[in-house]
């Protein structure tokens, strides 16, 4: 086992993409806010003081706090999380402006609990299959059904919220941290099958979610309506052209839905063109290999599960924020980790990069 050094291959690529959005923020908000709060750097703020002062105190606790001691308590974490989402269905929670009800808000405290749970339910799947009876993984009734539960409760709660992107990152998540565990390849095939035939089911019979599916196949239909957002960021992207208009130049911010959230990445292509998307893909890229590299370092399987757990869902959120932006796959509201406007997600991130670095003082 090399020194308890931290591992600068995640740390650098880390704080490349908060300062970096920070940026990004700074240029995207700037006419929102001022014709919103009077005030450019209104959203700037908001997300210095509720995104990144919680999540650098996060990271710092979570690098130096070992790992192992989240464990004994994934499982209280765990239900705290989800009596958080069930309390997203009462009065305490609130929509945004698609109808979705994704927030708490208690006194001035406002969150989203489906961010938190890319943190404890990876924790509580990587605890659960880790333990003592090791051979979960390849055991029907005792891993399998219980998985398929588990994933069942929190997927229902997730689409009574309307967060579809919430549950494909984090089911996909859990998928990866169960077949990393030594699941039969049959198991986790059974559960891929039933979770496309699930959704199938739940677009068919959503009227929003097959209106989005239309228009991925028809982006033309309705430029001014269902269309306007794809069809916005599309044309934004292709505006940037090979090395971008330049920072802070973006024409597209003026219209474009979404722009300091789901819709970042399209700014992002404009002002720094394919050469600055280049970069930040493999950027990106970079963090999720090397979060799998470490998983083989790591001779714990708790940290080995929690690796491949945190680094797939990163993976699926960049993927589905850029698919959605650039029209590889149908449009769904998620932001971009570390960049994307929005303080529980970049909280949740930056904490779960501290979790990371603190496993990595522990590889072979």
């Amino acid at each position: 086992m090399r020194g308890k050094q931290i591992d600068y291959a995640i740390l650098i690529p880390v704080f490349l993409l908060t300062v970096f959005g920070l940026l990004m923020l700074t240029s995207a908000s700037s006419d929102l806010g001022k014709s919103n709060f009077d005030d450019s750097y209104y959203y700037l703020r908001h997300q210095v003081y509720y995104g990144l002062s919680l999540g650098v105190i996060g990271f710092l606790v979570a690098s130096f706090t070992p790992y192992r001691y989240y464990k004994k308590f994934a499982t209280l974490l765990l239900f705290v999380t989800i009596i958080s989402l069930i309390l997203v269905l009462t009065p305490l929670g609130f929509s945004s402006g698609t109808g979705a009800g994704r927030w708490i808000n208690i006194g001035s405290i406002t969150f989203q609990p489906a961010e938190l749970l890319k943190i404890t339910f990876i924790l509580y799947l990587a605890a659960w299959l880790s333990s003592a009876r090791s051979k979960r993984g390849e055991n029907f009734w005792e891993g399998f059904i219980p998985f398929l539960g588990i994933c069942g409760i929190i997927a229902l709660l997730l689409v009574l919220e309307k967060s579809t992107s919430s549950v494909i990152i984090i089911m996909g998540s859990a998928l990866a941290v169960y077949f990393a565990s030594g699941a039969k390849k049959s198991y986790v095939i059974y559960a891929v099958l039933s979770g496309i035939l699930l959704l199938g089911l739940l677009i068919a019979f959503t009227g929003y979610r097959l209106d989005r599916i239309k228009t991925f196949l028809n982006p033309s239909r309705d430029v001014q309506g269902s269309s306007y957002q794809i069809d916005r960021s599309q044309i934004t992207i292709g505006a940037g052209g090979i090395l971008g208009v330049g920072y802070g130049k973006s024409i597209a911010k003026k219209y474009l839905p979404e722009r300091i959230g789901d819709s970042i990445f399209a700014i992002i292509a404009e002002e720094f063109g394919f050469v600055g998307n280049i970069i930040l893909i493999t950027i990106f890229f970079f963090i999720v290999l090397r979060s799998y590299q470490l998983a083989r370092q790591v001779s714990d399987r708790f940290g080995k599960l929690l690796f491949v757990g945190f680094g797939t869902v990163i993976g699926i959120q960049v993927f589905v924020h850029i698919g959605s932006n650039s029209g590889l796959i149908p449009l769904t509201g998620v932001p971009l980790p570390f960049v994307s406007y929005g303080g529980t997600a970049l909280a949740t991130f930056l904490t779960m990069s501290g979790i990371m670095l603190n496993i990595s003082k522990n590889v072979r």
